[in-house]
């Protein structure tokens, strides 16, 4: 009504509106919008005919609104646990999916592929550390200091969201009893350096026997080792005696570097003594057998003719002395050998030191003695021959 109404103000002036004649107002609203034909016959007053199909579209639409309510989607990577009056009813897979709307049932989509993480020891940064959690007692009673996280995922919906009232605190305690066990049972060296992945596999099987036990329907992914340390108060000392350790370390590889140097090369040693040794029999039983395989050659010819074979054998004895003599044996007309010493070449090299020269020229005199004396041989063995016939006949 605008203000330039003629009646404005004159109706309802003392008192509110008239709940009536709204509620007439808004049935015929709705009789003209799904078809109805008014209320003409009755003008001015209400038909609960038309009150009741008023309220009757009211509760379908609600219903249908209600009815809507319980369509929902489940992803590829969850799952849907449906609850009837909070009652296990269905897991459903993945896809659009209804249930009956609240309150008779309701439904947990429950992530299987979301990692989730539970720190041990520290919470959001190693340097916040929970001692409480993180002191541990090794084998050989040393204490140290862990801090570890622990990513694991769901398996089973149903045993998560029945069987676990705090499942983050449930894997935290099972981690801690299990990497509690695991130190206690080893000592502090292999847990702070050559055993922390062993440690690590470990705990996570220990882990995953413990929460299968209590079906939490939780499996553990990773155990991740953050840090492990000697606690702060001791801190110095163990740097001590790590480094004595290492130094140890360091003189065994020297040591053991040092023998594997020596040893083979002692042991080269050893095999080519024993293999010259073995050479020398060889060529020592050799030559026996060629003497001795030559003296029954030279006793046959021996036997044959002895005359010409004890010649030919002092022939090739002198030949023998005479090639490392610097001797000169002049041969007379007379048959009269005669012994000649070069004292003036001796002189001479004594009195020089030796070269080139001297060595040549003494090789050259050496070798025109010897041929002087192979020259010689011949006759001197046909005279000794002659002599010794002449003393027989």
């Amino acid at each position: 009504m605008g203000l330039n109404d003629p009646q404005w103000g004159k109706k309802n002036a003392g008192g509110p509106p008239d709940l009536d004649e709204l509620l007439r107002n808004f049935n015929k609203k709705l009789n003209g919008i799904f078809g109805g034909k008014g209320n003409a016959g009755n003008k001015g007053t209400g038909t609960p005919q038309g009150f009741g199909v008023g309220i009757g579209l009211i509760l379908s639409i609600v219903l249908l609104i209600w009815g809507a309510s319980g369509f929902y989607i489940v992803d590829a990577s969850s799952r849907g646990v449906v609850l009837r009056f909070g009652k296990y009813v269905d897991t459903t897979q993945p896809g659009p999916r209804w249930h009956m709307p609240y309150p008779i049932e309701s439904v947990e989509v429950v992530s299987l592929s979301q990692v989730r993480t539970v720190e041990i020891g520290y919470r959001e940064n190693v340097k916040n550390k929970m001692l409480r959690e993180s002191l541990m007692l090794t084998s050989d009673e040393n204490i140290i200091d862990i801090q570890f996280a622990v990513q694991y995922f769901l398996k089973e919906p149903t045993d998560y969201l029945f069987n676990n009232r705090k499942p983050d605190e449930n894997v935290r305690q099972a981690a801690e009893t299990a990497l509690r066990e695991i130190v206690g049972k080893n000592k502090m060296d292999f847990v702070l350096y050559e055993g922390r992945e062993q440690v690590a596999a470990a705990t996570t099987k220990l882990i995953q026997d413990i929460l299968d036990r209590y079906k939490t329907g939780i499996l553990v992914s990773k155990v991740t080792m953050q840090n492990a340390q000697p606690p702060e108060q001791v801190q110095a000392a163990f740097d001590d005696a790590v480094k004595a350790g290492q130094d140890r370390e360091r003189q065994k590889n020297e040591g053991q570097a040092y023998a594997n140097d020596v040893v083979p090369r002692a042991k080269g040693a050893a095999a080519r003594l024993k293999e010259e040794s073995e050479g020398y029999r060889q060529r020592v039983i050799a030559n026996a057998e060629g003497d001795a395989s030559r003296f029954k050659q030279v006793l046959v010819e021996y036997e044959k003719a002895p005359g010409v074979t004890r010649e030919r054998m002092y022939i090739d004895m002198m030949q023998q002395v005479m090639t490392n003599s610097s001797k000169v044996m002049v041969d007379q007309k007379n048959g009269n050998n005669l012994l000649y010493l070069p004292l003036d070449k001796l002189i001479q090299n004594s009195a020089q030191p030796p070269d080139t020269t001297a060595t040549s020229n003494m090789d050259q005199a050496t070798s025109s003695s010897a041929t002087v004396n192979e020259a010689a041989a011949p006759t001197r063995g046909r005279e000794i021959t002659r002599g010794r016939d002449r003393e027989s006949h």
